[in-house]
C-alpha cells in the first residue's frame, strides 16, 4: 500500500510539473501571438513611427557598462561629495542592515534555544531565553524603523538633489524653450522631470537596499554555516547563485527597453491630456470634443497595449524567477545541509544525541534557507536592476541633451535641400554659424540668412540697420517671416551665418498678442519677471507702479481687484485688453533700449494705443511692431515689408510711403 501511495504522488507531481510546463507555453504562444497581431494592426493602420519612437527602438537599456558608467554619471549628481547629508543616510542605511542581519542571527540561536527547551521540558532554560526574546523586540523593532526612516530620507534626498541639478540646466537661459522647440530627441520633458525622476530615485535606493542586505546576509550565513557545515555547502549555494545570477539577467534584457517604451507612452498620454485642458476653449468653440476623445483613447490604447504586453512578459518572468530563484535554490539548500546528517560516517555527529541532531539542523537549517533566500533576493533584484536600466538610459539622456543645448547644439530633422534650388546652394545651413556682437542703442543685420530651425530658409541675405529712437514697422502676410526675425534677434533661434549686432538680452523686450501673466500679485504682473526684491533695489516705489498702470488707463484695476497684494488667477481676471495694456505697463517699468511689439494692442482702442506709443518714444523706447493698422505708421520712422517669397523691402517712411493694413 506505500508503495502505492509513493507511486500515486510521484505520478500527481509529475502530472503537475507538465501541466505547469503547458501553461508556460501556451502563456509564450499567446504573448506571441499577441505581439503579432500587435504588429499586423500598425502595419493595417498605415503607423509610422517617428523619430523619437525610432530612438526607442535604437535606445540601448541593459544591465552592462554602459548601465554601470550611466548610473555612476548620475550618483555624482546624487552623491556630490564625500561629505554629505546623504553619505550620513548611506552609512545609516549600512549600519542598520548589518544590526538588522545579527538580529536575524540571533532571532535564529535564540528561538532555536527556545523550541530545544521546550521539546526537552527544560522550565529554567525556556524562561531564561523566553525573556531575552520579550525584553529584545523594542530594540529590533527600533532597527527595523530606523532602517525604513533611512530609506525614505535618501529616496527624497536623492530626488531633492537630481530635480534641483536637472532644472538648474533645463531653465539656464533658453534651453526650456529650445528642446521643445529646436530640439526633437526628449518629446517630453515633464514626464521626465517629475515622473521619471521620482521612479530612478526610489529605484536606485531599493536596489541599494535589496542588494546589500542579502549580501551581508550571505558572508555572514557563509562565515556561520561552514563552522557548522564545512565549505562544500556554501560555495555550492555561491556556484548556483552565480550560474542563476547569468541566466536570468541574459533573459531579462526586453524590460529595460519596454521601460523605456512604457514611460514614453505614459508621457504622451499626459501630453494629450494636459493639451485638452490648455485648449479647452477653442475646442469647446469647435466642438471638438468627439475628435479629442478619439485622440485620448488612441494614446491610451497605444499605452494599455504595450502594458498588456509588459504585464504577460513579467508574469513569464516571474514563473522562472520563482523556479530558479525560490524553489530550486530551497532544492540546493536541501541537498547541502542534509550531507553532513544523512552521511553516518561524518565526524561531527558521530556522537551527537538526538537532541543535539535536532538543535543543530534547526540552527543550520534556517540559516541555510536564509542564505538561499538571500541568494533569491540577489537573483529577483537583477529584474529590478534591469528595470532600472530603462529610468537610467531616459535620465542620462536627458541630461546629455541638456548639455548639448546649453552649449548651443542642438539635434532635429533638417528640410531636404532641392538641388536646383540656388538659394539653398548658396547658404549652408549650419546652425550657430553666426555671430553675435553685443551694442547699445544699435541694431544691425549684416548678410543673415533667415531660417527656421529645420532648415526652411525664408529670407536669403537680411541687411539692415536700426539706431535708438528710430521706429521700425513690420508687415507682410502670414508665414513671410515675422516672427521669425523676433526669434532670431531674441537669441530663441540659431543664427545660420553672417552678423547680428543688438544689445544684451536684458535691454530687449517682447511684447506678445497674447501676454504672459505669472502666478503671483497684481503687483509681480507689472514686473514680471522681477521680484519685489529687485523691484526695491531698483528703487522703484508702488506709487510710479500706479502711474504706469494709469498711462495704460488701468489705475482702477488696484482698486478692483484689491490692491497690490491681491492674489487672483491673472489670466482668466483680467480681460484681453486688459492683458495687453498690463504688458505695456510691464514694457515701461523695465524701460528697455529696444521693444517687439506682436500685434500686442490689437484689443485695445486707437486712442489709448496712440497714448502708449506716444510714451514709449517720450521715454526713449525704441519699437519694432508688427500690426496691420493703418494708424500706426505715423509713430514709426522705417518699414520692412516681406513679401513670403524670400524677398523684402526696407525704406524710411515718407510722404509719399504708400501705407499697408487697414
Amino acid at each position: 500500500m506505500a508503495v502505492y501511495s509513493k507511486f500515486l504522488t510521484a505520478r500527481y507531481s509529475t502530472m503537475a510539473g507538465g501541466a505547469a510546463a503547458a501553461a508556460a507555453c501556451a502563456l509564450l504562444c499567446l504573448l506571441s501571438k499577441r505581439r503579432k497581431a500587435a504588429a499586423l494592426h500598425r502595419k493595417k493602420s498605415g503607423k509610422t513611427l517617428s523619430s523619437n519612437e525610432k530612438e526607442v527602438k535604437k535606445e540601448k537599456a541593459a544591465v552592462d557598462r554602459v548601465f554601470l558608467a550611466r548610473i555612476c554619471q548620475i550618483i555624482r549628481v546624487m552623491v556630490p561629495r564625500t561629505f554629505c547629508k546623504e553619505t550620513g543616510y548611506l552609512i545609516l542605511i549600512a549600519i542598520m542592515l548589518i544590526l538588522r542581519t545579527y538580529c536575524d542571527i540571533w532571532m535564529i540561536q535564540n528561538g532555536t534555544v527556545i523550541e530545544s527547551a521546550i521539546i526537552g521540558r527544560n522550565v529554567s532554560l525556556f524562561k531564561i531565553f523566553f525573556f531575552k526574546f520579550v525584553v529584545s523586540i523594542p530594540l529590533i523593532s527600533l532597527v527595523n524603523n530606523f532602517l525604513k526612516y533611512g530609506l525614505n530620507e535618501l529616496k527624497l534626498r536623492f530626488r531633492v538633489r537630481l530635480t534641483k541639478y536637472l532644472y538648474e540646466q533645463y531653465l539656464q537661459t533658453y534651453t526650456y524653450y529650445k528642446m521643445g522647440n529646436l530640439d526633437n530627441r526628449i518629446a517630453n520633458p515633464d514626464q521626465l522631470l517629475t515622473q521619471d525622476v521620482e521612479k530612478f530615485c526610489n529605484s536606485v535606493v531599493d536596489l541599494y537596499s535589496n542588494l546589500s542586505k542579502p549580501l551581508l546576509d550571505i558572508v555572514l550565513y557563509i562565515f556561520k554555516l561552514t563552522s557548522a557545515i564545512g565549505a562544500q555547502g556554501p560555495a555550492s549555494m555561491m556556484a548556483y547563485l552565480v550560474f542563476s545570477g547569468f541566466f536570468l539577467t541574459r533573459i531579462r534584457r526586453p524590460i529595460g527597453k519596454m521601460t523605456i517604451t512604457e514611460q514614453k507612452y505614459e508621457g504622451e498620454y499626459r501630453y494629450v491630456n494636459s493639451r485638452l485642458i490648455t485648449n479647452s476653449e477653442e475646442i469647446a468653440f469647435y466642438n471638438g470634443n468627439q475628435r479629442e476623445k478619439q485622440t485620448i483613447h488612441k494614446a491610451f490604447h497605444k499605452l494599455v497595449e504595450h502594458l498588456h504586453n509588459f504585464i504577460l512578459f513579467r508574469f513569464t518572468m516571474g514563473f522562472i524567477d520563482t523556479i530558479i530563484a525560490k524553489y530550486l535554490a530551497t532544492v540546493v539548500g536541501y541537498l547541502v545541509v542534509s550531507r553532513p546528517f544523512l552521511n553516518l560516517a561524518h565526524p561531527r555527529h558521530q556522537n551527537s544525541t538526538h537532541s543535539e541532531l535536532l538543535e543543530d539542523y534547526y540552527q543550520s537549517g534556517r540559516m541555510l534557507l536564509r542564505m538561499s533566500q538571500a541568494l533569491g533576493r540577489i537573483v529577483l533584484a537583477g529584474r529590478e536592476m534591469t528595470r532600472l536600466a530603462g529610468f537610467t538610459a531616459r535620465i542620462t539622456e536627458l541630461m546629455q541633451v541638456l548639455k548639448e543645448l546649453n552649449k548651443g547644439k542642438y539635434q532635429r530633422t533638417m528640410l531636404s535641400q532641392e538641388k536646383d534650388s540656388e538659394m539653398e546652394q548658396a547658404v549652408p545651413l549650419i546652425p550657430g554659424a553666426g555671430q553675435i556682437v553685443i551694442a547699445d542703442n544699435i541694431i544691425k543685420f549684416d548678410h543673415v540668412p533667415l531660417a527656421t530651425p529645420n532648415g526652411d530658409m525664408l529670407i536669403k541675405d537680411l541687411n539692415f540697420e536700426v539706431r535708438s529712437g528710430a521706429n521700425v514697422l513690420i508687415c507682410g502676410p502670414n508665414g513671410c517671416g515675422k516672427s521669425s526675425l523676433f526669434r532670431v534677434l531674441g537669441e530663441l533661434w540659431p543664427l545660420f551665418g553672417g552678423r547680428l549686432t543688438k544689445p544684451e538680452r536684458g535691454k530687449l523686450f517682447y511684447v506678445p498678442q497674447r501676454p504672459y501673466m505669472t502666478l503671483g500679485t497684481l503687483r509681480d504682473q507689472v514686473i514680471y519677471p522681477d521680484t519685489p526684491e529687485d523691484q526695491k533695489k531698483k528703487g522703484i516705489s508702488d506709487q510710479v507702479l500706479k502711474e504706469y498702470l494709469d498711462n495704460v488707463q488701468l489705475g482702477q484695476i488696484l482698486e478692483r481687484e484689491g490692491g497690490w497684494d491681491s492674489v487672483q488667477d491673472w489670466m482668466d481676471v483680467l480681460s484681453g485688453g486688459e492683458k495687453q495694456r498690463m504688458a505695456m505697463a510691464r514694457l515701461f517699468y523695465h524701460k528697455p533700449q529696444f521693444a517687439i511689439l506682436d500685434e500686442c494692442t490689437s484689443a485695445v482702442s486707437v486712442d489709448v494705443e496712440g497714448y502708449i506709443y506716444s510714451h514709449c518714444r517720450k521715454v526713449g523706447i525704441t519699437l519694432f511692431t508688427v500690426s496691420h493698422r493703418k494708424s500706426l505708421w505715423k509713430h514709426h520712422d522705417f518699414y520692412l515689408h516681406m513679401d513670403g517669397r524670400g524677398n523684402y523691402e526696407f525704406k524710411k517712411i515718407t510722404e509719399d510711403t504708400i501705407e499697408f493694413g487697414s
